[in-house]
């Protein structure tokens, strides 16, 4: 009875307001060494957050054997486990009120099951529901939004004919969390679109919380023409629904759309929150929007916004897929709060703009002061150690993981072979694969064809590439890699069966493009592009960029046009490759001195690499070219990457 009420008196007062008495309640429980409270083994396992160098002494002599938590209190305790993501305070209110009169108080037991669902314990939560007498329809909805919460979807949706069994009508939040569950989980669009058709029947698809849901839960299935029917459909808008809406343009990498809803959301009066600005920033990182990104970011500043959690992590990416790795750092220093996330969004722009040493610098650092690394963190401390060819360093990353239990997966694997192949240590890299504790993938048999093509090593290339076939026969990027390194070696026969191999699986050439913004306008070029209506001066302008840089030593390398023609009609192919067509046409439109920034789809070929280098230094510009790879920065002749890539 005692250890009851010393408890109880800690609810009461603990934990949250009076720290005199609460420390005086924890020193007497601790006291009673007799103290077992359900899962709990010691009172101090209990109480080990509270400060006991706040101890003071009390006058316990208020209290007697008849002290009582009333029905509020309990409540009220919850709530605030609840809010404040207190699981094991949680499970003492739980306790105590086991022993209580109000153990089946309908009311309390569904603030119980929400307080279990809400601190993630979403197992307590079900047992909860299980036991419990009498449910009504908070009931349900607390335990259908812990699963949907949770991410587990598909129980979420499995408690949905029960409930309507039981007689029970779903409400607006109800039907939100099951609609989020649908979009989420493995659910089918046909079952997706029948919780839509209920939504209709019980008249709440105009709600703007099932709405909301309803249109997110579409972005999901990839139906943008159903959201945006039911966005436009919707009585009244609020935040939730606009940013459902940007965030799903954003997924689907449309910038123009996303940064169009912003502004009708603007123009609507509705304040944009962190989530808009995540979404925004996160389209722009994907196109390399910079210019857009620039703009979003202003808006952030004059809405008075703070670089916070994750708005800041993004804009970080933002700057560094962008190009601009010197914005990156410098929003980077000064965010207000900086964690995991932040340090890996600062590591992968150093690893992508292949600044080895850099970070490995920032990587240190991270360390010196006590941030842990997770797998993403060696991910791009070893990309970074395989672009700039750091080899020693990789290879003791790659062993520091187990120092940190970081378990290495299917990617650090990559990007060691990648590393060993790059630096032309074959036998070690085929060891490896052979050594590794998982099955070899495609991809890791694609990162050695990779290394082959660069070392122009082309019977351990064709090795790779049987192997790349066997276990992802419809990726085009392996059968047109080893086509490009059958045909520079003129192994023409070679290269015609890679091409059958193609055909025979519907194999397909994904198209090369480039694509250069210029005054938030995105301007596309394909290879041999005849179709912009610049075209005669951007033809003319590359025929003079191309007498110039000839002037001081560029020589077209012809190795790179994979057909069987003469010299003179290959040079002439090289001079219209879509990264040429755009750099000519930023030189056009584009200020003297200014940055250029090009992106590619797919890999930059070596003539053109070779060619932007003599151009920078022939126009005195930088000119940042972004491949699928990783960025080069050409400056004065040269490439950040120092032709290793």
């Amino acid at each position: 009875m005692k250890k009851q009420i010393l408890c109880s008196k800690y609810l009461l007062y603990g934990g949250f307001t009076c720290s005199k008495i609460r420390h005086s309640c924890i020193r007497q429980i601790s006291e009673s060494t007799c103290f077992s409270f359900g899962t709990f083994a010691t009172p101090e396992a209990i109480f080990k957050d509270c400060d006991i160098s706040e101890f003071e002494e009390w006058d316990a002599s208020g209290f007697n054997d008849s002290f009582q938590v009333d029905r509020s209190r309990y409540n009220d305790l919850l709530k605030r486990c609840t809010q404040m993501g207190k699981l094991r305070e949680g499970r003492i209110v739980h306790a105590l009120l086991l022993n209580s009169q109000f153990r089946d108080d309908l009311v309390i037991q569904n603030t119980l099951l929400n307080m279990y669902a809400k601190c993630g314990s979403i197992v307590d939560a079900r047992k909860v529901f299980d036991k419990m007498p009498l449910k009504d329809m908070v009931t349900w909805t607390a335990l259908i939004t812990g699963y949907s919460q949770n991410y587990r979807a598909q129980e979420a949706l499995d408690l949905f004919p029960p409930m309507l069994q039981h007689g029970l009508k779903p409400n607006q939040f109800t039907l939100s969390s099951l609609l989020k569950a649908s979009g989420d989980g493995l659910a089918s669009e046909k079952q997706g679109r029948q919780l839509h058709a209920y939504c209709v029947k019980c008249g709440c698809d105009s709600n703007v919380y099932v709405g909301s849901s309803l249109l997110d839960m579409y972005t999901r299935f990839g139906l943008m023409v159903e959201a945006q029917s039911i966005f436009e459909g919707l009585v009244s808008k609020n935040e939730v629904s606009w940013n459902a809406l940007i965030a799903a343009y954003s997924r689907k990498g449309d910038g123009e759309h996303a940064i169009k809803l912003f502004r009708e959301m603007q123009r609507d009066s509705f304040k944009p929150t962190h989530f808009t600005y995540s979404s925004l920033f996160t389209v722009c990182a994907s196109t390399g929007s910079l210019e857009q990104g620039k703009w979003v970011h202003a808006q952030v500043i004059k809405s008075g916004g703070r670089l916070v959690a994750f708005v800041g992590n993004t804009l970080v990416d933002m700057y560094a897929k962008s190009g601009s790795i010197e914005d990156a750092k410098k929003v980077f220093d000064r965010l207000v709060k900086r964690d995991v996330v932040s340090w890996n969004s600062m590591l992968t722009g150093y690893a992508q703009h292949g600044l080895g040493k850099e970070t490995l610098q920032q990587f240190e650092e991270m360390l010196r002061i006590g941030i842990q690394p997770n797998d993403v963190t060696f991910l791009c401390v070893l990309t970074a150690c395989s672009h700039a060819g750091l080899l020693d360093e990789g290879q003791h990353y790659f062993e520091l993981m187990k120092k940190y239990r970081v378990e290495p997966d299917v990617s650090h694997y990559v990007t060691m072979v990648d590393l060993l192949g790059r630096a032309g240590l074959f036998d070690q890299a085929e060891r490896f694969i052979r050594e590794m504790p998982i099955q070899p993938t495609a991809a890791v048999w694609g990162a050695l064809l990779g290394a082959c093509r660069m070392h122009k090593n082309m019977e351990l290339g064709a090795y790779a590439g049987e192997h790349i076939f066997e276990l992802d026969p419809h990726d085009s990027g392996p059968h047109i890699l080893l086509y490009n390194m059958y045909a520079s070696a003129g192994r023409w026969n070679d290269a015609a069966k890679v091409r059958k191999m193609m055909k025979e699986n519907g194999v397909k050439k994904e198209p090369a493009c480039s694509w250069v913004e210029i005054e938030n306008a995105v301007h596309v070029f394909i290879a041999n592009d005849d179709a912009h209506p610049q075209r005669e001066e951007i033809g003319k302008m590359w025929e003079q960029m191309s007498i110039k840089i000839k002037e001081i030593g560029y020589v077209p390398d012809t190795s790179h046009v994979l057909l069987f023609v003469d010299q003179q009609e290959r040079e002439a192919k090289l001079q219209y490759h879509s990264e040429k067509l755009a750099l000519a046409f930023a030189l056009l439109n584009t200020p003297p001195g200014s940055t250029i920034r090009i992106k590619k789809n797919i890999r930059v070929c070596g003539d053109c690499h070779s060619a932007i280098k003599y151009v920078s230094k022939v126009v005195g510009r930088e000119i940042i070219v972004r491949d699928t790879n990783r960025f080069h920065h050409f400056r004065n002749g040269s490439c950040s990457c120092g032709d290793y890539w």
